[in-house]
């Protein structure tokens, strides 16, 4: 366990823009530190994806070792809903790996691995407070499905992104969509994802043999209370120097190049690795059979929302 940082410089080229059209930009303000002799200009973190993988260079870790954080962060241009706060608390991680281990079948297996943790954790729960289990919310199953983006878009091709995704819950209520960020064959990434920590152009092959794209993706289920999708993880095998300068020419961001993080990726100074961050308050309300994150979490929100929340017995935490 480490501690992750709220703060960053922006010069240092660690914070994370979320995606790639410039919409989610963070909180950013000037220290004049000195009578402006010394001024920092500096970012509140969005995502701590860019910094893990400097901080497994700094803590001098082997392949097969990683670490993990705590992570707090905001972000201001979020809608809130139920499941979406400016306030972000994640468990993140970052594993460092090997080249023969930038392939499907180890991220697969990685992703396994956490779900059984999820899993588990519903297990645990259920058997400290019975009152959990109930026949109207079923359980998770016990593996996930894995799809790539592609195949998703194949099964309901006149459906847009997030209702592909509810479509395919009612089949299979937990999943794991591969080669997020990817232009799929409709013209459109299943979801704008950033080209500087996630690798989604490395082709790939779906499990029928077709080739695909991308060593990324997310896990989504079905919340059976809120009747909705309900995302819990963001994860991927990271960029190395071929696949970042790619996807940034794709993007239009070469100019990125030139801060230290990118540096350190061209040039190997940084370690390949895999990580992820796994909601923490989209976990608890999820095992807990909860309608919204202010049942779980303390953040801000407007007034018509705890309002409509009040008329319906969801208290939201204050």
């Amino acid at each position: 366990m480490v501690q992750v940082p709220l703060i960053v410089d922006v010069e240092s080229g660690v914070n994370d823009l979320l995606d790639r059209d410039g919409s989610r930009t963070p909180i950013q303000f000037h220290i004049s530190n000195d009578y402006n002799k010394h001024p920092i200009d500096a970012q509140v973190v969005q995502a701590a994806t860019k910094w893990k993988r400097v901080a497994l260079k700094q803590f001098g870790l082997k392949p097969g070792e990683g670490l993990c954080t705590d992570m707090r962060a905001v972000r201001k241009d979020y809608f809130l809903d139920h499941d979406h706060s400016a306030y972000v608390d994640q468990w993140d991680w970052e594993k460092i790996i090997t080249s023969d281990q930038r392939n499907l079948d180890y991220l697969k297996d990685t992703v396994t691995k956490i779900w059984k943790v999820i899993k588990g954790a519903e297990v645990f729960a259920e058997e400290m407070f019975p009152q959990l289990k109930s026949d109207k919310y079923p359980n998770l199953p016990d593996e996930l499905t894995f799809l790539h983006a592609e195949e998703i878009l194949d099964r309901f091709p006149n459906l847009p992104r997030k209702q592909r995704e509810t479509a395919i819950l009612q089949e299979f209520p937990a999943i794991f969509i591969i080669g997020i960020g990817w232009t799929l064959k409709d013209g459109y990434p299943h979801e704008l994802r950033a080209a500087d920590y996630d690798d989604w152009i490395t082709e790939t092959k779906s499990a029928d043999g077709r080739p695909m794209h991308g060593l990324n993706g997310d896990i989504l289920v079905w919340n059976p209370v809120t009747k909705r999708r309900h995302e819990l993880s963001s994860m991927g095998i990271r960029v190395n120097a071929e696949t970042l300068r790619k996807q940034l020419e794709i993007t239009h961001q070469l100019d990125f190049l030139k801060l230290p993080y990118h540096q350190g990726i061209i040039n190997g100074d940084l370690p390949l690795s895999i990580g992820g961050g796994i909601g923490q308050s989209r976990v608890q309300m999820l095992l807990l059979k909860k309608a919204h994150l202010g049942e779980v979490s303390v953040t801000v929100w407007p007034k018509i929302l705890k309002d409509i929340c009040a008329k319906k017995n969801i208290h939201v935490i204050e």
